[in-house]
């Protein structure tokens, strides 16, 4: 029997670069739960997508930095290419309802500048500590910088492997304030605004969490609830000075 001929490629006629959103039970999907339903979404949605050639054709779609099964993020990025041209706006507005609640569409940028993953230097990160204090939670924050080398492990698909975390933490800060409960109540707590520098191997909030733990004892008896809140390039200054994260799509709006 003879064989199907490649698909004809057709090169993308535009690109876009999408900003969204895991919130709510949302965040117990995983990166690939996430890739089936945003690929679901725009057949629903009949977005004219760009394919790959070849004999199993996929749509073009790049994802970037996906964060860890379990956490929140306001900020997760990926890009698609498209066959035909269509405007940001109606892409937005139609992909995000075909989503399901609590995966949305922040924002749509047509792609117009390169190395756009290179933009993506670190992450900032909202950890609610329920149950323990801001006090504790600083004194162990303290504790951490103080120590010159911390190393983590962490069981991967190859098996364990060793973490070093402290080159990777930029600037962890702790303050007061509320994380929701299962029961939809609030208690006040520590939170921990930490920024990580995104690196190989990758440093994610349980390992500075894990170090946390053998440094100071921080335990909480609670699970944290963590949350991205932005990754971009990272700056120096700001109004309160310190270290910010830029937005990665202003290059595109600019251009």
């Amino acid at each position: 029997m003879s064989r199907q001929p490649p698909r004809e490629f057709v090169a993308p006629v535009q690109r876009f670069r999408i900003r969204y959103a895991k919130r709510g039970q949302l965040r117990f999907a995983s990166h690939r739960d996430f890739q089936r339903a945003f690929e679901r979404a725009l057949r629903r949605a009949e977005v004219p997508m760009a394919y790959s050639a070849g004999f199993s054709p996929h749509p073009k779609i790049s994802y970037a930095n996906a964060a860890p099964t379990g956490t929140a993020s306001e900020a997760e990025y990926l890009e698609i290419a498209v066959a035909e041209h269509c405007r940001a706006d109606d892409l937005q507005t139609r992909i995000d309802t075909a989503l399901p609640p609590g995966l949305d569409i922040v924002e749509v940028v047509e792609a117009r500048t390169p190395d756009f993953v290179q933009r993506l230097e670190g992450s900032r990160w909202r950890i609610a500590l329920p149950g323990v204090s801001p006090d504790a939670a600083q004194r162990a924050v303290t504790a951490l910088l103080a120590t010159h080398d911390v190393v983590v492990e962490r069981l991967t698909k190859n098996g364990m492997r060793r973490v070093e975390v402290l080159p990777a933490v930029v600037d962890i800060a702790v303050t007061e304030g509320r994380a929701a409960s299962v029961a939809e109540s609030s208690e006040t707590c520590a939170i921990m605004q930490v920024v990580l520098r995104q690196e190989t191997p990758a440093v994610r909030p349980d390992d500075v969490l894990a170090a946390l733990r053998s440094v100071a004892d921080l335990a909480p008896q609670v699970p944290p609830q963590v949350t991205r809140e932005s990754q971009g390039p990272l700056a120096e200054g700001g109004n309160a000075g310190g270290i910010t994260i830029g937005d990665p799509l202003a290059a595109d709006r600019e251009a």
